[in-house]
């Protein structure tokens, strides 16, 4: 029995969307289709004479809203659980090691995969991949020569895992130096470097499940790259509990590496799978190996570089305050950035929508999904900064103070998380909008730009605000940087009134999707308002209870309340785009017979 996705008209007008499951075409193409393709119609495989060459593989038809809605719900199930292992991960490092010089050099070795991460799973590489294989797919569906999509596979990968190696020997060379320039103030470099030389593993590790996620997701496969952190989390607790009563916080290192071993393993199967299909057979010659655009991959890497060096000027300046700083920063981000990393989750499944339309000169429809992105995952972020910022200290206390993390660890990591909150709509804001100009598949500085120009702004509050305020200067600062970089890319999207971009057909590529700002900033004040009667709401109800699980949720069922049938009133089109995401969602797929 095989799935294929529902083909009801939908008024988001997407063309994209799977959920790793197998998608079929009709058995017998008609007429008009083949002719709109430019060949004739092709038998069904079954009926394929010996012999012949092997057909093409289907392309997928244009899915449902709902549809598209399944495949951002289980990225986010899956997401979720990695992030939930990532706490429980955390939880581990506080409960066996605390919060003190041991945490603090394992976390400064720490940097190296949560760079590596950035630039090659996440902001990097992925911004030049998705739109690289959206556009050799598009090719492919255009019945170009060969197999574009092979093509560009032998042209990326051989030299992308060379560099990948030179870079991760590097790194575990110079290890003594990294240390020195993250944390100059550290009690004991000679752990962290013992540590970052063991990390440095993940720069191979990531970048190859980095490839294997972007290839993915162009593909409109979903479940294996969401399911990465799951594995790279699992890896990361076993090794701390194997192995921690003998190497210490050393062991937290050994699993980073094992843990990037098997993120690529958990993929390797699906992507198998999908490049063993065969393009088109169309006449003429064969693609050559392309390889991508040195100009493309590093604007890309350059922005990603920019934004993770928020965190290297965090630990900076935190190395200088008294030993436990970088833990309190630490588990303050960690937590906080969970309703972040679910408000992007509908960006990863509809950055592959947006490329493709752009591939196929559909500046409109691009805008109108971005600009739906942009409510909807604004809506979800300011939700979880609300409940954050209102029990704070019922979420740390619950999921940290035990066994060497204390109830004063318990408090500075709470103010902290609360200050550190107020910049998480500014990060998903980036978050969303990067992909706005990554998408076309063109070089574009302006985002390295906007990215330095935050860095500016946490580098000189940063260094303002740590001597009177220590950690909360820091969290103010980054949260004022990433702020100041959303507003200015913003500012760079604006593409006029409402319908000015080029239609359909219109083949030139802008340098970012167009998007009508003050349409959008009108929006985004809808869930702010919500947000800021909310937050007291629910801080309010939470201090009633002494329990912290009873505090917990009580105070965010009353966010919830409060931030949806406010956010409802006042018309924020988010949450009536994430009711009717649920609905779709949790409808059954439709099935049809086996052939």
């Amino acid at each position: 029995m095989t799935v294929t996705p529902s083909r009801t008209p939908r008024a988001d007008g997407d063309a994209d969307g799977d959920v790793d499951v197998t998608v079929v075409a009709p058995a017998r193409p008609t007429a008009r289709q083949g002719k709109r393709h430019g060949k004739r119609p092709r038998k069904a495989l079954g009926n394929a004479p010996a012999g012949s060459p092997e057909p093409p593989p289907p392309e997928p038809p244009p899915a449902s809203g709902g549809f598209l809605a399944r495949a951002a719900l289980i990225t986010a199930v899956l997401s979720v659980a990695g992030s939930l292992l990532g706490l429980v991960r955390d939880q581990a490092l506080a409960r066996l090691f605390g919060a003190g010089r041991d945490t603090d050099a394992f976390l400064v070795a720490w940097t190296v995969p949560e760079f590596a991460a950035t630039l090659l799973i996440e902001d990097g590489l992925a911004f030049a991949l998705i739109p690289a294989f959206s556009m050799a797919l598009a090719r492919r569906a255009r019945g170009a020569g060969g197999d574009p999509v092979r093509a560009l596979v032998a042209g990326t990968l051989p030299r992308l895992s060379l560099a990948f190696v030179a870079a991760g020997v590097l790194v575990a060379a110079l290890a003594p130096q990294v240390v020195g320039a993250l944390a100059p103030g550290l009690p004991d470099p000679s752990l962290a470097v013992d540590c970052t030389r063991l990390t440095a593993t993940c720069v191979v590790s990531f970048g190859l499940a980095g490839y294997c996620s972007a290839a993915l997701r162009a593909h409109r496969r979903f479940v294996a790259p969401a399911a990465i952190y799951v594995a790279y989390n699992t890896g990361i607790v076993t090794g701390m509990f194997v192995l921690g009563g003998r190497w210490g916080v050393r062991s937290a290192a050994v699993g980073v590496a094992v843990g990037g071993c098997l993120m690529v393993a958990v993929q390797l199967p699906s992507l198998w799978q999908q490049l063993r299909k065969r393009g088109a057979e169309a006449a003429g010659v064969a693609e050559e190996p392309r390889p991508l655009g040195g100009a493309i991959v590093a604007t890309v890497l350059l922005f990603a570089l920019c934004r993770q060096s928020q965190i290297l000027v965090e630990r900076f300046l935190a190395s200088q305050l008294p030993s436990g700083a970088i833990s309190h920063l630490n588990y303050a981000q960690k937590v906080a950035q969970m309703p972040m990393i679910l408000s992007l989750m509908v960006c990863t499944v509809t950055f592959p929508v947006v490329a493709r339309a752009l591939a196929e000169g559909d500046t409109e429809r691009a805008r109108d999904r971005v600009q739906r992105d942009l409510a909807l995952a604004a809506c979800v972020v300011l939700l979880g900064t609300a409940a954050v910022v209102a029990c704070a200290p019922q979420m740390i206390e619950l999921f940290f103070q035990r066994g060497a993390f204390t109830a004063r660890d318990t408090a500075a990591t709470a103010g902290v998380m609360r200050v550190y909150a107020l910049g998480l709509l500014g990060q998903t804001l980036v978050g969303v909008l990067a992909r706005s100009y990554f998408s076309t598949g063109r070089a574009s500085w302006y985002p390295a730009g906007a990215m330095a120009v935050g860095i500016v702004v946490t580098s000189w509050l940063g260094a303002l605000c740590v001597t009177p305020w220590g950690v909360y200067g820091i969290a103010a600062a980054n949260a004022a940087g990433i702020t100041v970089t959303a507003l200015v890319l913003l500012a760079g999207t604006n593409g006029g009134p409402a319908g000015a971009a080029p239609r359909r057909g219109a083949h030139r590529v802008p340098r970012c999707v167009p998007l009508h700002v003050p349409s959008v900033l009108r929006e985004l004040s809808r869930p702010v308002g919500a947000a800021l009667v909310a937050t007291p709401a629910g801080a309010g109800v939470g201090s009633r209870f002494g329990a912290p699980a009873a505090g917990l949720a009580a105070g965010t069922l009353t966010v919830t309340a409060v931030f949806v049938l406010l956010g409802w009133a006042l018309g924020a089109q988010g949450i009536a785009s994430a009711l009717r995401s649920v609905r779709s969602a949790t409808r059954r797929l439709p099935y049809v017979p086996s052939r």
